[in-house]
């Protein structure tokens, strides 16, 4: 029989230490919390901070011992710029400004130039370019005022979950430690142990491209020019930053024989000069990797009290910048569900929508970069596609539909109870708001992340009763009508999707399948 005694547990909540009486086989110290996050990049630290100011005891466990400088995403997109503007994560001032007019920026597909993605009035910028260390640093240190614990130097190693929570061990800087969690949040990566542990299996698509990727200082800058340069050989991509150049290549011909082979400055040379058709010169070396357009869906995003994120639950290869706005999309859907649960205030299915909603656009983002590199390859079947895009690129015709691919700004999302109304699964765009206690917007009005009600018309004491069993969870604001919102009522989720106007179903109805029966009456 094992022994069994009275151990310390260690509570993380605001970053203090509590004991707790508890069992646990001898020996062992568990560090205890509401939910864990196994991966500390951009992803996992802002379901860190959005957990964390929801008041859920959090913990993130990540194996790197501080923030890397090497390049790697530099791109968020309209809608992941949108939500994180409307959880006040946006790098950048406390208080952006938004414009009165449409925004516009420039972008490609495919590498075709032409393609323009708008943002509505009021909105912030569509592409917003962002170092993904930056990032990561402005999410951790928003994450860790609001009370998580990050644990670097931390790899988890092993994850058993059962009908209470999740067991987990990670191997820390002085040996194995021993967790155990409510919930497990996988945004350790391609290659998740999370993933693995909790045995979820994906859909693979093999490596057909190989690619490389470095920082070099060319000898000449002039002889290679910023931006896309297509030749029948493949694809250099050059951006200049200071003296230094940051390349990517694509070629064609096949995979790469051994993707674990370290890259080195001579076959980055040789890559080059291949795809170039001349020599270009370059030296002192920084970052050289290798990647390939494998691509990985996992099967389900959730698995009883395991969640999967980011790249743990998704990989496609990363032309169009879509991969880091992909996973923040995922970590700000599931964040406000998972601590709704925590709290006991989610509705029966509530959890189980997370999958529901963002495993299909996952696979959306797949599907689009498959399309992408298709008009990427050489030969003339892909050279006639791409005159064709050109034109289309040239004179808007595709630019609507292109738009939305990359900037995820045409999603709507399902409606599990048929009762949400006309609008339900769509995004409520900022707009300026009139209200008894001053002017605001919609932005502001879900900075603290509680689900909102609107009150705009005649029948609002008939909306405001049929909710007031939710009312210690609701935000109401009563709103003098305007035509941003053309609606006499509406019910905003955290995350910026309605999900109740006024239509066939009713408000109630709506409200206990998302956050449950509510308090009782009286």
């Amino acid at each position: 029989m094992v022994k069994k005694q009275h151990v310390r547990y260690i509570s993380v909540r605001r970053g203090t230490t509590a004991d707790r009486e508890g069992t646990a086989v001898q020996g062992e110290r568990l560090i205890r919390a509401q939910v864990l996050i196994a991966g500390g990049g951009p992803v996992g630290l802002l379901a860190a901070a959005e957990l964390a100011a929801y008041d859920v005891d959090t913990v993130v466990l990540e194996p790197r011992t501080e923030v890397s400088d090497q390049p790697k995403a530099t791109t968020l997109h309209a809608r992941a710029v949108q939500s994180l503007a409307r959880r006040g994560h946006l790098p950048g001032p406390p208080t952006p400004s938004y414009a009165d007019e449409p925004a516009t920026s420039a972008f490609h597909f495919a590498g075709l130039p032409g393609l323009t993605i708008t943002a509505p009035p009021d909105e912030p910028e569509p592409v917003l370019k962002c170092a993904q260390a930056a990032l990561e640093r402005h999410l951790e240190s928003r994450a860790r005022a609001a009370g998580a614990r990050i644990l670097r130097g931390h790899r988890l190693t092993d994850a058993v979950q059962d009908a209470d929570g999740v067991r987990v061990t990670a191997e820390g800087p002085e040996g194995p430690e021993h967790f155990r969690a409510g919930y497990l949040v996988g945004a350790d990566g391609a290659r998740s142990t999370v993933r693995a542990r909790a045995g979820i299996e994906s859909d693979t698509f093999p490596a057909t491209v190989s690619a490389l990727m470095g920082t070099v200082t060319l000898a000449d800058p002039g002889a290679l020019p910023k931006g896309w340069h297509r030749t029948p050989r493949g694809w250099i991509v050059a951006k200049h930053d200071g003296d230094r150049t940051h390349l990517r290549t694509l070629n064609c011909d096949g995979a790469h024989p051994d993707r674990h082979r370290p890259v080195t400055l001579e076959e980055l040379h040789r890559e080059v000069a291949h795809i170039a058709g001349r020599d270009i010169a370059m030296h002192s070396p920084h970052w050289l990797s290798r990647f390939s357009d494998f691509a990985r869906l996992a099967r389900t995003f959730a698995r009883g009290r395991v969640f999967l994120v980011g790249d743990a639950a998704h990989v496609h290869f990363p032309i169009g910048g879509q991969g880091l706005s992909t996973g923040v999309l995922d970590a700000l859907n599931l964040s406000w569900k998972l601590a709704l649960a925590v709290r006991g205030s989610a509705g029966p299915g509530l959890l189980g929508g997370y999958d529901a909603e963002r495993r299909p656009l996952a696979r959306r983002v797949i599907d689009g970069t498959l399309a992408q590199l298709a008009l990427m390859r050489p030969g003339p079947e892909a050279d006639a596609l791409r005159t064709v895009f050109t034109g289309l690129l040239a004179d808007g015709g595709g630019s609507g539909h292109l738009s939305g691919l990359i900037s995820a700004q045409d999603t709507v999302l399902p409606d599990p109870t048929g009762a949400g109304g006309p609008a339900a699964g769509t995004y409520l765009g900022n707009t300026a708001l009139s209200t008894p206690d001053g002017d605001t917007d919609v932005i502001r009005l879900l900075h603290d992340g509680r689900p909102l009600l609107l009150l705009l018309g005649e029948k609002a004491d008939r909306h405001r009763k049929e909710a007031q069993a939710w009312a210690g969870l609701l935000r109401t604001v009563e709103v003098r009508p305007t035509p941003g919102v053309p609606y006499e009522a509406a019910l905003l989720r955290p995350d910026g999707y309605l999900a109740w106007v006024p239509g066939d179903g009713g408000l109630r109805q709506v409200l206990t399948a998302c956050f449950g029966p509510g308090a009782p009456a009286g």
